[in-house]
């Protein structure tokens, strides 16, 4: 499949998980990608590895270094990535954390880093990228959401706000790019991967519970969408937020 060839992608939070599986299925459809990590050892490997994973598939692929919660970052991040390919085509927002506490018992330290990575990340990045997309002519921005900034969660008050401010973030930048920029979101429902590491086993068993599909998510149940929003098989979507969710949030 090389509905992408030709085309180069940023997929921010990529060494793990969800991300991953992006990095990996943008390749495969034919895009050049950055693999963004964290700053550390352990993320850098892990970045590596899944460089090493895209190219052994044939792909092209390199690690890219950024904390997307900090400007400056981002900005080296984004000068490094367009020294190295031009101007990215696609942009994916998928960096994220997730914690869980009751807002009476939230710390503001707790509220702060999750709207720092989950939400300014996604402005950060974008506010970086689109300039050089504009310049050379367009490109599509994937920003994953959550479904419960469609639905909210019990213990996930702030998560759930800074995905549904990622869902309005999609919108509102639609209606300011288009047609040269198209802007989207994939909201999955939750997902097998570390994220849900710090989740209480009571949560995650009410939630499986909860799904008309009767099943947590995996990863290859995210990838074809972002995949389709980000290649021309999309052309006509822009400001949409899809949901590979398992019918928790039907819309």
């Amino acid at each position: 499949m090389t509905r992408l060839a030709g085309t180069d992608a940023l997929v921010t939070g990529a060494s793990r998980g969800i991300g991953r599986g992006i990095a990996e299925g943008l390749a495969e459809a034919g895009a050049r990608v950055a693999v963004n990590h964290p700053p550390g050892a352990d993320e850098h490997a892990a970045a590596e590895t899944a460089v090493e994973a895209i190219r052994a598939e044939g792909g092209e692929a390199m690690a890219l270094e950024g904390d997307v919660s900090d400007a400056d970052s981002v900005t080296e991040m984004v000068e490094t990535f367009e020294s190295a390919y031009g101007p990215a085509d696609i942009l994916v927002n998928n960096a994220g954390i997730l914690t869980q506490s009751r807002l009476t018992e939230m710390s503001v330290e707790m509220w702060d880093e999750i709207m720092a990575v989950d939400l300014r990340g996604v402005f950060l990045a974008t506010r970086f990228v689109l300039p050089g997309m504009l310049e050379s002519g367009g490109g599509a921005v994937v920003n994953v959401a959550s479904q419960l900034g469609l639905v909210g969660g019990e213990e996930l008050v702030h998560y759930s706000a800074a995905k549904g401010g990622v869902i309005a973030f999609t919108r509102a930048l639609a209606r300011e790019v288009s047609p040269e920029v198209r802007v989207n979101a994939v909201a999955p429902g939750p997902v097998e991967t570390a994220l849900l590491d710090d989740i209480t086993e009571e949560w995650r068993q009410e939630k499986k519970a909860s799904l008309p599909m009767d099943r947590l998510g995996q990863v290859e149940d995210i990838v074809p969408t972002v995949v389709f929003l980000a290649s021309d098989d999309a052309a006509y979507y822009t400001g949409q937020t899809l949901s590979p969710d398992g019918g928790d949030a039907m819309h």
